[in-house]
């Protein structure tokens, strides 16, 4: 069984920071990627990729995610960190960590966090 567990969600004014935590444990085979997601109330059915970080280290954002928000890595504390700046009122969220897996057999699985709220503030 996988574990998922992010933290470091909370209530900023726009324009301030927050770093997000995601500590992940149990049995993981083998890491294909990480990542962030993240759910607005504008459009609750989907959950938007933010940045996701190859377990190699490589790192993808988005057009629209690029500059704001990075991505980084411990390895040593298998945990992945989302650090977010100069955040908008519309960032307001619920932002996921995912983690996929490959199977001895080749196939992938999601493994998702239970969520961290983020609100911001004028």
């Amino acid at each position: 069984q996988v574990q998922v567990v992010e933290s470091g969600g909370g209530s900023v004014q726009a324009g301030g920071s927050l770093r997000l935590s995601c500590v992940v444990s149990g049995d993981i085979e083998s890491v294909v990627t990480m990542g962030w997601h993240r759910q607005l109330p504008r459009n609750p059915s989907e959950r938007e990729l933010v940045a996701t970080i190859t377990s190699t280290g490589s790192t993808y954002y988005p057009n629209d995610m690029k500059g704001r928000f990075t991505i980084s890595r411990d390895i040593a504390k298998n945990t992945i960190y989302l650090q977010m700046n100069q955040l908008r009122i519309e960032d307001t969220g619920v932002y996921y960590c995912r983690l996929t897996t490959r199977r001895r057999s080749g196939g992938l699985d999601e493994h998702w966090g239970q969520g961290t709220q983020v609100a911001v503030s004028s």
